[in-house]
């Protein structure tokens, strides 16, 4: 019985860890994301209330912030059941 309990207990995470929990990301989280995310969520501390807070749009286009890959010169037939890199037969 005692077994079964811990066993619970172990399935859902219930027990204490040996890794701290991490609440913050880590310092490099912009350059894992691609650069893409702030270096920091507000460089001037948080707005206040009541302070007019402007939206400025990326000029760059959805193309030109996220380029396609280059096109592959020697694309393979796809064989049976394979659906992705490859090109279809008889088309």
């Amino acid at each position: 019985m005692t077994l079964i309990v811990l066993a619970a207990l172990a399935m859902s995470g219930a027990l204490p860890q040996d890794a701290p929990v991490q609440t913050a990301p880590p310092a490099d989280a912009p350059a894992r994301l691609g650069g893409l995310a702030p270096a920091s969520p507000w460089p001037n501390g948080p707005p206040a209330p009541g302070q007019q807070v402007v939206f400025v749009p990326n000029p760059r286009t959805p193309s030109e912030a996220f380029p396609p890959p280059p096109p592959r010169e020697n694309v393979p037939f796809c064989k049976r059941g394979q659906f992705d890199g490859c090109k279809q037969r008889g088309g």
